[in-house]
């Protein structure tokens, strides 16, 4: 492909950047014809320096462009672009565990970078998703000639509790992810061959898989370390790295310009939250946080799954011309110091969905609408959190139960789990999609308590961390709770039996209950209090809307099954059923704690 301008371009690939260890991590630089020294942009990344990105696209253009393309941009506006192929991956030696190597092979590379001639000292990092992971990383160790970062939907805030795990659950994003890299990157045709040959559909319905009999079996470093991250339960210090551990690193980490960017629909909504929260409150920054209506890597579309949410939910012609010029007016200001008034931007940008139609679109999607708003600070300042209490009836009400309310049962079988219909997930496919979609699949079924307020009588906001406080018992040693909010449509003509709209979830595995250091098993019986997490939101009930709660015991293939016989982690030898109940009563009141926001014009 010709890239426009790239006689203007010096291009040296494939430098071998040793790492403290002696391993040579290849590395392409782009840099402005001439002598001189620039600022320079930084990509770790494991899929391939010199492939495209296929998030490195706009509304206009939606063809990925080349990084070298990427870095013609960047080269034009008077940068020096870096990509580096991470540890074991493509040019690079050494061996690649996930995430594990990125804290030091990053600072390495930025040591390095600080002493060429042609880096003036000053260094800022972007990527999407593992490359965004690479730079908290990164991060975590302070390395010299750091800048300013901008994390595109990544950079694990605590990989246990989002992103590989949550709740106490195995995210097998995980699974879906090291299969279709194991069998993109094979170069040993025998290997290739035997990984294609694998139906990894089929091989969702038949878990559990075991080291030897896995869809990985041919790729054994793929295998191993799916495996231990799988088996890993328990919080201790294989968690407390730095690459998958930001939230322990942040008094020492690196004091610079920070935007955390993902969306609603993408897995690391949780971890943008969490990394803005805990930097904001330590560093100068300035630390800024940027969410919207998308799922993984794709802030210049319109839509997610069936949904679509209007012409105001793209970065691009909203948040700046394209998310080119997003990220080009950060380090320009905080990177080469230009005075372009990025740090008048305001800290928070939140995408609030809602308030469309509720009809067709062109496209065939449900118009849901929405539009963003700005704020100083995240939980927005003004918000009301607001508890919404599960009834006997099968209502969700602001008014507390009675003291007589019966609980509420049904048996979790894990041979037939409730299935994942999208959700805030990535890298799933062929086996799950991210998005939203209409849940009314779910409500014929035995093993899911559906809760629903009353149609409002007025438009209600709720924007931010979303909770569940549910006092719940099991026959069994542990099981898995399960909480998703929607938004239920009414009736018309386009969705003659409404819509209802996933929101976002969260998952509780109950050993996990009191601590996730020190797992403990139930009692058959026993009543506990018990807390689900679920990922941020934000939404706008219209008016004649319902907010519904759905509890369940699985969310399958999102997370893996709990076999309700206490068995270590990733093992299903001996399921069995769990007889779950939940209670709803004035001395157990099980609610949803929702963030209100008052109405705004």
């Amino acid at each position: 492909m010709n890239i426009p301008g790239a006689s203007d371009m010096v291009v040296d690939r494939d430098i071998g950047v040793l790492a403290r260890d002696g391993v040579a991590l290849a590395t392409d630089v782009y840099r402005p014809v001439g002598g001189g020294s620039f600022p320079v942009l930084l990509e770790r990344t494991p899929y391939d320096k010199s492939a495209p990105s296929r998030s490195e696209r706009t509304a206009a253009v939606a063809q990925p462009r080349t990084r070298a393309e990427v870095a013609q941009y960047f080269v034009s506006h008077g940068y020096a672009v870096v990509y580096q192929d991470c540890r074991g991956r493509y040019k690079s030696g050494g061996r690649f565990t996930k995430y594990l190597s990125e804290a030091e092979d990053g600072y390495d590379c930025l040591a390095w970078l600080v002493r060429q001639s042609w880096c003036n000292g000053r260094i800022g990092t972007f990527g999407l998703s593992y490359a965004a992971h690479t730079q908290a990383a990164l991060a975590s160790l302070d390395p010299p000639g750091l800048a300013a970062q901008f994390l595109d939907c990544g950079g694990f805030s605590n990989a246990y509790r989002s992103g590989i795990r949550h709740g106490g659950a195995f995210d097998l994003k995980q699974a879906t992810w090291a299969y279709n890299n194991a069998l993109a990157d094979a170069r040993d045709p025998e290997v290739k061959a035997a990984l294609k040959a694998q139906d990894i559909k089929e091989w969702f319905a038949r878990m559990p898989w075991r080291k030897g009999a896995s869809p990985l079996s041919a790729a054994p470093d793929y295998e191993d370390y799916l495996f231990e991250q799988w088996s890993h339960g328990t919080f201790d210090d294989f968690w407390k790295q730095p690459g998958i551990y930001a939230e322990g690193y942040y008094d020492r980490s690196a004091d610079v310009p920070v935007v955390n960017l993902s969306g609603w629909y993408d897995p690391y909504a949780r971890t943008a939250m969490e990394n803005y929260a805990g930097l904001s409150l330590r560093k100068r920054g300035p630390v800024h946080l940027i969410l919207g209506p998308w799922t993984h890597g794709d802030r210049s579309l319109s839509y997610s799954g069936d949904v679509d949410f209007g012409p105001a939910a793209p970065v691009d012609g909203n948040l700046a011309e394209d998310f080119f010029a997003l990220r080009r007016r950060w380090f320009d200001r905080w990177v080469r110091g230009v005075a372009d008034g990025a740090e008048l931007d305001p800290a928070v940008r939140i995408f609030v969905m809602g308030g469309g139609s509720g009809r067709h679109n062109a496209a065939g999607r449900l118009d849901h609408g929405g539009r963003w708003r700005t704020a100083t600070d995240w939980p927005l300042p003004q918000t009301e959190w607001t508890k919404f209490f599960l009834r006997s009836n099968r209502a969700l009400s602001r008014e507390m139960p009675d003291g007589t309310a019966r609980p509420l049962d049904y048996v979790s079988d894990p041979r037939n789990p409730v299935p994942t219909i999208g959700g805030a997930l990535s890298s799933g496919e062929p086996v799950m999609r991210s998005g939203a979609y209409d849940q009314r699949e779910l409500t014929g079924r035995t093993d899911v308590l559906t809760f629903s307020t009353a149609p409002l009588e007025r438009d209600l906001e709720v924007t931010g961390p979303v909770t569940a406080r549910l006092w719940i018992a099991s026959d069994g040693p542990d099981t898995d709770f399960t909480a998703k909010l929607i938004d239920v449509y009414p009736p018309n003509k386009d969705y003659p039996h409404g819509f209802a709209m996933n929101l976002t979830e969260g998952i509780l595995r109950c050993r996990y209950r009191d601590s996730w250091e020190r797992p403990s098993l139930m009692v058959p019986g026993e009543i506990y209090a018990i807390t689900i997490e679920l990922f941020p939101t934000g939404n706008l009930f219209r008016r004649g809307h319902r907010l519904r709660l759905d509890i369940a015991s699985s969310n399958f293939p999102h997370f893996d099954i709990n076999a309700n016989s206490g068995e270590d982690e990733g093992k299903m030898e001996h399921p069995r059923l769990a007889h779950n109940r939940v209670f709803i009563d004035a001395a157990r009141p099980s609610h949803l704690i929702l963030p209100i926001i008052p109405s705004w014009a």
